[in-house]
């Protein structure tokens, strides 16, 4: 193995590494424990882990190397980077993505990956995968694939807590064997989103404000004990990445103001296009005051990224129109956008151009690129258009967005504009839901360092105002910058780590912080709770329009109860709204969507069928479970998940997928579906997975499986018929197919017959027609009808009328002795 990678460390890298290996070194005079080594490394982001990870397996001489990370971007990112630092021996991938895209090969075949770490040999060879090919490789190991040397497990907090559970199989060592496990993440913690405002969305179990992602420091742990830990303050204060600060712009626009109020809540083409231009402005500016020179600007929707950065040389004009003086002209201006689905050729060059100098800003408006490891350091800003999406995914950006150079008196800035509503001002920087972007960011950043984001909880530690603010009396709160007592390194950390475009008091943005940060769920609740009673009082139903605010002579005033509920069924139907609110909201008499009480019905009752049957969820179309038709609603069901699947498979691509009329299976959905049966929706007819199903059954209740037809009947399916048609067809089924019959049924495929000519062919087809005509009288055989002779099965009826349908050119022979069978040629 070679013993320098061609990239050498940095010195808190070294550090990481001297502190990582002794942990999975077996002591010795030991043996392995049945779990194996495990050790943390938490290091903050764009510190470079990956270095260190494959500095760590050469370390420990691990030959076999497995690398799991939460996406194909990502692996194939990683696996560039593990090349590039000089990890020897082949590499292989676990996934569905192009051996020329990547360089190496993938699969997705548990046999495949077998075979080709074999015919990796014994010398060094790592295998890239995500977490989502975890069952390919436990069915490897299931077929003789030797444990590794070394698993990394990258972002490895999305393996934790509650969002964690789909991918736990990570760290059974009974499954998925290893000498050791190194865990490594910038976000060892990771809280729900949410404020007191409710506006923002959790996207993972859990109430807003709660954890939903820890990994616990013990030794005896999941995670084991950490080794290394590098916070993001550590990494600023030894000059590892940038300082940074989190700039609040507070927009308050006329024109968008009244579109809103016209549109009476509904969010039309001229709202869409003002809010746009509003944010356009909000980024112009602010690179003018603040001296940014490339920008970033961050987009939840491909349409919206394309619309920003198309029309930003208008809103450019316009602003010189306004102050020729101050702005800088469009002809300085460059701007485009990049999409994470974009080909990694096209997103180098242009992630090249936008870092070349020029006389103006830059703008590069992204969509899935923060979360696709993308390189950011040569931003000066990133530009938050909209944070909507999960909290995982918006905890990577964030972590993307810090990744900026180091360098003298730089000091990286993530922008999060707030479009105010009409009648709102930043005074209500506690209630106004036009802070929940904010909040929610905010959020994001305590995964990377709770230390700092908690800090600023305390009024002692002030916000710095932005440069962009109006000078202040010496008798305004918010510029009290007096010295208070406290601990000074907390304080010089998160003075001017927040700052607003207006002047807000200390005391309130600390009391936004705990409110609507730390601890967001309890006051909004019990407001919402409250609010909800008086409607339900007034009106007799909970059927809230959505941009209903209480009263101003309601408690509580001027309540978004209309978002409140909105938010309520949405958290219901994403599955993320604890039991207790749920019992609580319907004795208010809270109605959920019609559409998902259909599923739940429907869900219902393919539990009860499964319950009733042997098959699974294998049910026919007309199957009927009482009076519900379960059979159409599990074969809709799977038109969906496969709907999803080719929206994945052209998202994946960049294409665009043709219209269906059929709506995608949620991934929640599919997940209840897979409670009842993993193998609910298969690539190959429903069909066969159901006499398969009745097969396996048999077999494993202590039943023999038939030797021939007519042995073995269950509900109707003849077992014996069904096994010799397999073992006539195997060469025609897939691999997976193959496998389930002759692993788990033990089924021994039928010999390949030999080739007839066509002679031989002729004369079996025209036995087959004496016989028929020797048994029935005639010569009408149905389409479909195969006959039997001496132990073939020949498909009589598709011979006969082929014959009938081509009678010019067959043989004057042929068609006297069809003729004197009886044969009907018109």
């Amino acid at each position: 193995m070679q013993t320098q990678p061609l990239v050498a460390l940095r010195e808190h890298q070294t550090e990481a590494v001297t502190s990582a290996v002794p942990a999975l070194e077996i002591p010795t005079g030991s043996v392995l424990p049945p779990d194996g080594l495990r050790t943390q490394v938490i290091q903050a982001t764009g510190s470079g882990k990956t270095y260190v990870a494959v500095h760590v397996a050469q370390e420990l001489k691990a030959a076999r190397v497995l690398v799991l990370m939460p996406s194909r971007p990502l692996l194939t990112q990683t696996a560039a980077a593990w090349r590039l630092a000089g990890r020897p021996g082949p590499a292989i991938g676990v996934s569905s993505l192009r051996q020329s895209d990547v360089g190496f090969p993938n699969t997705t075949n548990p046999a495949a990956l077998t075979q080709l770490l074999k015919d990796a040999g014994d010398g060094p060879v790592t295998v890239y995968g995500t977490y989502a090919s975890l069952g390919t490789i436990e069915a490897a190991h299931q077929m003789g694939l030797q444990p590794w040397d070394l698993i990394v497990i990258d972002e490895a907090h999305r393996t934790s807590g509650r969002m964690g559970k789909p991918w736990a199989l990570v760290h059974d060592n009974s499954h998925i064997p290893a000498s050791a496990r190194l865990y490594m993440t910038a976000t060892p913690r990771l809280w729900a989103a949410g404020d007191d405002n409710g506006e923002t969305d959790t996207g993972e179990s859990g109430a807003a404000g709660e954890l939903v992602a820890s990994m616990d420091d013990d030794p005896n742990g999941t995670f084991g004990a950490v080794s290394y830990k590098l916070t993001l303050s550590d990494a600023i204060d030894r000059g590892i990445v940038a300082p940074y600060q989190v700039l609040c712009i507070e927009i308050q626009d006329p024109q968008l103001q009244t579109l809103q109020l016209a549109a009476d809540g509904d969010v039309t083409e001229a709202v869409r296009a003002a809010r746009l231009a509003a944010l356009q402005t909000a980024a112009l500016k602010s690179a003018v005051e603040h001296e940014f020179q490339r920008v970033l600007t961050f987009h939840s929707r491909l349409d919206e990224a394309e619309a920003f950065s198309d029309g930003l040389l208008r809103t450019a004009t316009a602003l010189v129109k306004e102050d020729p003086e101050r702005y800088p002209h469009p002809d300085t201006l460059w701007t485009t956008w990049l999409s994470g689905d974009h080909k990694a050729d096209h997103r180098a060059r242009t992630l090249r151009e936008f870092a070349a100098d020029r006389e103006g800003p830059a703008f590069l408006s992204s969509v899935k690129v923060l979360g696709e490891g993308v390189d950011t350091r040569e931003c000066d800003a990133v530009f938050f258009a909209d944070v909507r999406g999960s909290m995982p995914d918006l905890v990577q950006a964030v972590g993307r967005a810090l990744r900026m150079h180091p360098g003298e008196g730089k000091l990286a800035t993530i922008a999060v504009p707030v479009i105010l509503g009409a009648g709102e001002s930043p005074d209500e920087l506690l209630s106004s839901p036009a802070y929940a972007p904010l909040a929610k960011l905010l959020t994001a950043l305590r995964a990377h360092d709770s230390r700092i984001i908690e800090a600023l909880a305390s009024p002692s530690t002030p916000s710095r105002p932005s440069p962009t603010e109006e000078p202040v009396d010496d008798n305004t709160p918010a510029a009290d910058t007096q010295d208070t007592d406290g601990d000074d390194n907390a304080d010089d950390t998160t003075r001017g780590l927040l700052s607003f475009s207006t002047a807000h008091d200390p005391r309130q943005i600390a009391a936004f912080i705990g409110m609507r940060v730390l601890n967001p769920e309890k006051v909004h609740w019990r407001r919402g709770i409250q609010a909800a009673t008086r409607y339900l009082a007034e009106y007799d139903d909970l059927r809230v329009p959505y941009g209903y605010r209480t009263p101003t002579d309601w408690s509580p005033a001027d309540f978004p109860l209309g978002v409140w509920v909105a938010d309520l069924r949405r958290y219901y139907h994403e599955g993320t709204l604890a039991p207790e609110r749920i019992e609580q909201a319907e004795k208010l008499g809270m109605i959920w969507s019609e559409f998902d009480a259909a599923f739940e019905e429907g869900l219902a009752a393919a539990a009860a069928w499964a319950a009733d049957h042997h098959v699974g969820l294998a049910a026919p179309t007309d199957a009927m479970q009482c009076t519900y038709p379960v059979g159409k609603f599990l074969s809709n069901q799977r038109a969906a998940a496969r709907r999803a699947e080719v929206l994945a498979h052209h998202q994946a691509e960049g294409t665009t997928a043709p219209d269906s009329g059929t709506v995608p299976l949620t991934d929640p959905r599919r997940q209840a579906l897979e409670d009842i049966d993993p193998g609910w929706c298969p690539p190959w007819p429903i069909d066969w997975q159901r006499h398969f199903r009745r097969a396996w059954h048999h077999l494993q209740t202590g039943g023999t499986l038939p030797a021939k037809a007519g042995e073995v009947i269950i509900d109707g399916a003849d077992i014996g018929k069904w096994l010799a048609a397999q073992a006539r067809a195997f060469t025609k089924l897939t691999v997976t197919q193959q496998w389930m019959l002759t692993d788990m049924l033990h089924l021994t495929p039928a010999p390949t017959p030999r080739k007839l000519t066509r002679a031989e062919q002729r004369a079996l087809n025209l036995a087959a027609a004496r016989q028929f005509h020797a048994r029935e009288g005639h010569l009408d055989v149905p389409r479909s009808h195969r006959e039997p002779v001496d132990g073939t099965d020949v498909g009589l009826g598709s011979w006969i009328n082929n014959v009938r349908a081509r009678q010019a050119s067959q043989p004057d022979d042929l068609k006297v002795e069809l003729t004197a069978l009886g044969m009907r040629w018109a």
